[in-house]
């Protein structure tokens, strides 16, 4: 599995720096609004992690909004992307979130994992290596695709299943790419996360309304705002490291 999501990205990493912030409106009118949100609007002197960086836009907004910031991605061509966006305002490298993490105890005041948890099988040690580089009060926030989409999307017969889903992406850069990732059902992922952590919020988000009148985005609103307005797509958890 590790191979395929590393594959995959590597291949997609320059659509990722091209296009994903303009042209992908699940990313910039959906996903991104409701994430950012969540978090602190001054992050001066926060340690932060970004957990599954790709092309560094969130590490770009996190330095934009004070923090001191560390990126780390499985993809080699997605690092240097990020590393291309933030220059030397962040510490960005390759990393397996699924393996032990490089951090001493209690290094980050803040991880942010944006749909990157959904290309790991078990989470269990992930979120055991989060709380263990976490400071004491300091928070996980990750998005990852909405279990009711997937299960809808892929027309599965037992929403109850752990399993492993392919798609094929067909992009500018890349052109066809298969990606592989995990679907699980909602009580998996909130009670895996409890295990750990103590959960603040869930969000369903629905698209951002600042950016609908936008030229830019007149067709994706078009497409998709109905749709993503009634059928959730993402699901966002806020959480807290245990006292």
């Amino acid at each position: 599995m590790k191979e395929k999501v590393l594959e995959a990205y590597d291949k997609l990493a320059k659509d990722y720096e091209k296009h994903v912030d303009t042209q992908s409106g699940h990313n910039a009118y959906y996903e991104r609004p409701a994430m950012m949100k969540l978090m602190p609007n001054d992050m001066n002197q926060l340690a932060v992690l970004d957990a599954g960086c790709a092309a560094g836009w969130y590490t770009e907004q996190l330095i934009k909004r004070g923090a001191q910031v560390t990126a780390v991605d499985l993809s080699p061509a997605m690092v240097e992307a990020c590393k291309r966006r933030v220059g030397n305002e962040a510490a960005v490298f390759t990393c397996d979130l699924a393996e032990t993490l490089p951090f001493e105890n209690g290094t980050f005041n803040l991880i942010v994992s944006s749909l990157t948890l959904h290309y790991i099988d078990d989470w269990v040690p992930t979120f055991q290596e989060f709380d263990r580089i976490l400071k004491p009060g300091g928070q996980l926030m990750f998005s990852i695709h909405h279990p009711f989409m997937d299960f809808k999307h892929f027309e599965r017969s037992y929403y109850f299943a752990h399993e492993l889903l392919m798609e094929t992406w067909n992009k500018k850069e890349s052109g066809p790419v298969e990606v592989t990732f995990y679907r699980r059902p909602l009580q998996e992922i909130v009670n895996v996360t409890a295990a750990q952590f103590t959960i603040e919020r869930i969000v369903e988000p629905q698209p951002d309304l600042d950016s609908k009148d936008k030229p830019e985005a007149l067709d994706w609103y078009k497409r998709w705002f109905e749709r993503l307005s009634t059928n959730p797509h993402f699901l966002m958890v806020k959480a807290r490291k245990k006292v």
